[in-house]
């Protein structure tokens, strides 16, 4: 593990990244951001969907400079009396798992329907990209809003779990475009190459031929967007949860709690916005610099 850690930052990809502040700067962010969100159970002060441990006494309190906040809560407590601080790993926590999800979810789709049609060409690569023009032609917000709503109208009741397979499913038919229109172009390219050509030659299936030949060739662009993609995700789930249709009450993720705190920023409890807000700003940012460094780094023209 230390050996290909080690032989990881001797190569062009580890020297760019050690030669790049801007991309220290944004690993740093993003771990403590990933670190605090995997381990909240065990790291947070306090656990803000435990009942028993909330004071509605302590709601709404300030942030522990102020004089009339508490040295318990560092950034404040909302209307429920719930830790700020614990809310947010906790809000964390829940963004990341629906964001990474759905990224993992669209990019499956997409680099197979792009290798298909790549590969294939002919009235499967026709349809296939109309099918990409016609997803492209509605707004990706907008999607997302009808399928999490017809989702909640036909499971009202659902479990947890449903609700979160709705809210992932929504963010991923929006993704998955991206990802078949650029593996698609790249397939067009690698399917006539030697190596393919050769592999054919031998009685090599197709299948076989995508999956073991060309899928590697093809997925320098796919890592790249699907870093950005992250970012995009989270960002879209947020947007999903402030506007009433992401995950549930129960479960607040960071959009929950930007929507919860914005009911309260005009009459002066504004650090139960403003620090989700800038939470999910630091996430979304150190992603998109994160991606910005990668698609740099392995595209030697942009250096």
């Amino acid at each position: 593990m230390i050996k290909q850690i080690s032989r990881w930052f001797d190569s062009d990809i580890g020297y760019s990244f050690r030669t790049s502040p801007v991309a220290i700067a944004a690993a740093i962010v993003g771990a403590i951001c990933l670190f605090c969100a995997v381990f909240a159970p065990w790291i947070a002060p306090h656990n803000p969907y435990d009942l028993s441990t909330l004071e509605l006494s302590d709601a709404r309190l300030p942030p522990a400079w102020y004089p009339e906040g508490s040295s318990k809560y560092l950034l404040g407590t909302d209307e429920q009396g719930r830790d700020i601080v614990s809310t947010l790993m906790y809000g964390a926590r829940i963004s990341l798992v629906v964001g990474v999800a759905s990224v993992l979810l669209s990019m499956l789709v997409g680099v197979t329907l792009g290798l298909i049609a790549g590969f294939r060409g002919g009235w499967v690569d026709a349809f296939l990209m109309r099918l990409c023009d016609v997803m492209l032609s509605f707004p990706a917000i907008l999607v997302a809003l009808l399928i999490a709503g017809v989702g909640r109208a036909l499971f009202p009741d659902a479990h947890t779990t449903v609700a979160f397979g709705v809210l992932i499913l929504a963010i991923s038919l929006t993704k998955w475009v991206d990802y078949a229109r650029t593996v698609r172009g790249s397939t067009l390219v690698e399917r006539n190459k030697e190596y393919v050509q050769a592999a054919r030659v031998t009685g090599v299936s197709p299948l076989r031929i995508m999956r073991k030949h060309v899928l590697p060739n093809v997925l320098g662009p796919v890592f790249v967007i699907s870093t950005i993609q992250v970012a995009t995700a989270i960002i879209t789930e947020a947007t999903l949860s402030f506007l009433g249709v992401g995950v549930p009450p129960t479960s607040p993720s960071l959009g929950t709690l930007i929507s919860n705190g914005n009911q309260f920023l005009f009459s002066g409890e504004w650090w139960m916005t403003v620090f989700p807000g800038i939470t999910l700003v630091l996430i979304a940012l150190s992603v998109n610099l994160l991606g910005d460094w990668l698609r740099d780094a392995l595209n030697p023209r942009l250096r």
